[in-house]
């Protein structure tokens, strides 16, 4: 079985030592993915905006791979201020209300202070 890694070109990635994502069959696993904009390595101060952000980074991330928010079928929510989720329920239901996969919400500290949300799915490729 091939193991192709995905790359968004941030410089996290080579600073660090991961992939945006890992394929190994038809699994897809995205890793933890804030709101930073890789292209120009911006980040928006609004919750919302970094929340639709990481919508755009992880669809990336599964379009290279072959796969979809449709196959998504495991995802964690990740935000320093546990208070704030509801804020972001909207955002999560517009991009995964119909897919509805196993989620689950941790409250921890990130490794910016500017990050307000990470986001990890694992996608079953065909599945959708």
């Amino acid at each position: 079985m091939t193991r192709t890694l995905i790359s968004s070109g941030s410089p996290f990635e080579a600073q660090i030592g991961y992939s945006r994502a890992v394929v190994q069959g038809d699994w897809v696993f995205v890793s933890g993915t804030t709101g930073f904009d890789y292209s120009s390595m911006t980040i928006s101060d609004r919750l919302e905006e970094q929340t639709e952000q990481c919508f755009r980074n992880i669809e990336a991330a599964l379009r290279q791979a072959g796969a979809t928010l449709r196959d998504v079928v495991r995802v964690t929510y990740v935000l320093p201020r546990g208070e704030n989720f509801p804020r972001c329920w909207p955002i999560l239901r517009r991009y995964l209300g119909e897919v509805r996969p196993a989620a689950m919400m941790i409250c921890a500290g990130l490794a910016d202070p500017r990050m307000q949300i990470e986001i990890e799915v694992t996608a079953l490729k065909g599945s959708g």
